[in-house]
């Protein structure tokens, strides 16, 4: 962890000397705009960063700690590998037209689950969308009436329910895992906006950046083990 650490059951952000360690994290989903934005994040922190990418080509970054792995979650076989050495694991996958189509997260993540217990990794974050019901729970229904028109009008349905199934496979089938959800309210590549902090209820529009910020600090959060909580600007 850096000197920043979010801690407590509502994840905010405090400060404090520590002792720096160096962690390895596994990107998958590196090449999107929130991506993109983690990886920086992470290696800025002193940490390592392994992605797994269709085109490499598109990250920019060169570092002596990244490590770039060509090919995509829909066939790349040897996960394994990939989680060797590994100690955090983070999902910020999106394709909005495959996901029309089929789970391709919920079916990726149910190959990935069962490799990180073989190789004993324990941690592992999963990006959905603020608009992504909780675990047999229903939206407020403000949030479900954007969903149903604003979601439905961009074309979004797929990915919730791809996010939905995700989650429901977590909870039901994954309960040995340290994993943890954030359900974002992803918009535009703005500056920074301040600092999320994690809540059940509350909902606010990010830029990148910060999500991206909250996801790195969230994953060293003990408390949001077992959690799909929103994330929101405290006034």
């Amino acid at each position: 962890m850096s000197s920043s650490d979010y801690s407590g059951a509502t994840g905010t952000l405090k400060n404090r000397k520590m002792t720096h360690s160096t962690h390895t994290y596994l990107v998958f989903g590196g090449t999107g705009r929130t991506g993109r934005h983690f990886i920086s994040v992470v290696l800025n922190d002193g940490h390592k960063v392994k992605a797994l990418v269709r085109q490499p080509e598109k990250i920019d970054i060169h570092h002596p700690n990244l490590e770039l792995v060509k090919g995509s979650v829909t066939d790349y076989e040897p996960i394994d590998d990939l989680l060797k050495g590994v100690d955090f694991v983070i999902s910020m996958l999106g394709d909005a037209q495959m996901q029309k189509l089929q789970t391709v997260n919920a079916l990726f993540v149910r190959k990935l689950i069962p490799a990180m217990r073989r190789q004993s990794v324990k941690r592992f974050l999963y990006q959905a969308g603020g608009f992504t019901r909780p675990y047999k729970k229903e939206l407020p229904f403000m949030n479900w009436l954007l969903k149903q028109t604003l979601v439905r009008f961009s074309g979004l349905l797929g990915q919730h329910r791809d996010n939905e199934a995700v989650i429901n496979y977590l909870v039901e089938e994954a309960p040995d895992i340290e994993w943890m959800v954030h359900r974002a309210g992803l918009y535009g590549d703005d500056p920074s906006k301040g600092i999320l902090t994690r809540s059940k209820t509350k909902f606010s529009i990010a830029p990148f950046i910060d999500c991206a910020t909250y996801n790195y600090h969230l994953l060293s959060d003990n408390s949001a083990i077992h959690t799909y909580d929103l994330s929101y600007y405290q006034p």
